[in-house]
């Protein structure tokens, strides 16, 4: 039997405490020691231990991680994304800075439909490909957990094609995926104008498969004018939780549709996007225990209003940050710039940011207990970044810090290993 880890030369560890998300004052109360040392034992962490109390260890019984000089946080979670997908849309930011609206460009058939066509065309190994290269990328940005959703096939063949990648993938290890199904994405030519029936044939033909499969956890929807409406979102949703889908929804983004609202209304773990939610919406959504997942690197994107997250936690919301890495509105999983983004636009605080993208992230893809903070019996996810204090995410914007990234105890990316350099 191998040798535990040990974890030594901390400038400090900063990490929030607990399995359930926080919001309101509790988000920003984190705990931060002062060059304390962390054991991981059978890819979970066994002991967190104080400057005085490390110094009792044996060095000689532990694989040592020297971390002199650094911050050990707790692995990132990205709880936002559209993972797998063919080609890229880099016309489309020169359009958007022409100053077309996305939904103008999706009008011409950009957009979501775009990148449908390309996804369509690309072959397994060449998605497991490109998919396997972006994974390998977020962890080099200290990500361990991220959540995948469908989406960019609109038909039963590429929508299983693109979740049958992430379970793929999941076994590799690179980072843990938690899958979700969102063939509910846009409305494919062929069904404009007959939004119910393609939703209907996704429930009838699709989720089956999906299901028997073991594709997916959660199912989403895109609830918003000229996509899906609030009564075709709910009825649809209402289906896939019957199925023992778990739900989340793309709410409020461009219009205050009542997104937020139906969220509440079905229990959905979150509700993402949010930048048109009314306060009543919100309101809904804390007493359901809806938790706000925002995406400022997609406002950043589009030159949009930012969600209000200074006003949602202030109000006893949990808000988790995600990138919402995909091909047309946030081609990033840049974790630095999004912290820095969430502090200056979204008014949340350095200590607020730090849970947003830790616990409250872990916890909107129901991975709350075992991720998103450095506690024993918590599984040994972990990032070491290049600064003395967790303050230097949102401080030394846009600048990625990450050193080393341990997934299970195991690491996964630094900064020295020859294989990533391409990734940098």
């Amino acid at each position: 039997m191998g040798k535990d880890t040990l974890i030594t030369g901390l400038a400090s560890l900063a990490t929030p405490l607990g399995n359930t998300p926080k919001g309101g004052h509790e988000q920003g109360s984190i705990v931060e020691m002062i060059r304390p040392s962390v054991i991981l034992s059978g890819g979970k962490i066994s002991g967190v231990l104080s400057e005085s109390e490390a110094k009792t260890l044996e060095i000689g019984d532990f694989e040592v991680i020297d971390g002199t000089g650094m911050t050990l946080l707790p692995g990132f979670v990205d709880p936002h994304t559209h993972l797998v997908f063919g080609g890229t849309r880099e016309e489309e930011f020169s359009m958007r800075l022409r100053g077309e609206s996305y939904m103008e460009i999706m009008k011409k058939g950009g957009g979501i439909a775009s990148s449908v066509v390309k996804t369509r065309g690309a072959g397994f190994e060449e998605l497991m490909s490109i998919t396997r290269k972006r994974l390998m990328g977020m962890a080099s940005h200290g990500i361990t957990t991220v959540e995948a959703k469908s989406g960019y096939g609109l038909d039963k063949v590429t929508e299983l094609k693109q979740l049958r990648v992430v379970k793929k993938l999941k076994d590799e290890g690179i980072v843990e995926i938690v899958s979700t199904f969102m063939g509910a994405h846009s409305v494919p030519p062929e069904y404009k104008g007959r939004e119910s029936v393609f939703l209907d044939m996704l429930i009838e033909e699709v989720l089956p498969s999906v299901k028997e499969e073991e594709l997916a956890e959660f199912c989403d929807i895109f609830c918003e004018k000229g996509v899906f409406s609030v009564e075709d979102s709910a009825e649809y949703l209402k289906k896939c939780r019957d199925m023992g889908f778990r739900l989340k929804l793309h709410a409020d983004e461009m219009s205050d549709l009542g997104g937020a609202f139906l969220a509440a209304e079905l229990g959905a773990v979150s509700a993402d996007h949010l930048l048109k939610a009314s306060d009543e919406g919100l309101r809904a959504m804390k007493e359901a225990g809806v938790i706000p997942v925002l995406l400022p690197l997609t406002a950043f994107s589009l030159k949009e209003e930012y969600a209000n997250g200074r006003r949602m936690i202030d109000m006893g919301l949990p808000v988790a940050l995600g990138t919402d890495f995909n091909p047309g509105s946030s081609y990033s999983y840049s974790i630095p710039l999004m912290a820095a983004l969430a502090c200056l636009q979204m008014g949340l605080t350095p200590e607020e940011m730090l849970t947003a993208i830790t616990l409250n992230s872990a916890c909107a893809i129901g991975r709350g207990e075992s991720k998103g903070t450095i506690e024993e019996g918590k599984d040994a996810d972990l990032v070491l970044i290049d600064a003395p204090s967790y303050r230097f995410l949102p401080y030394h914007f846009g600048v990625n810090q990450a050193v080393m990234t341990i997934r299970a105890g195991a690491v996964i990316y630094t900064r020295s290993d020859d294989r990533w350099k391409h990734m940098m």
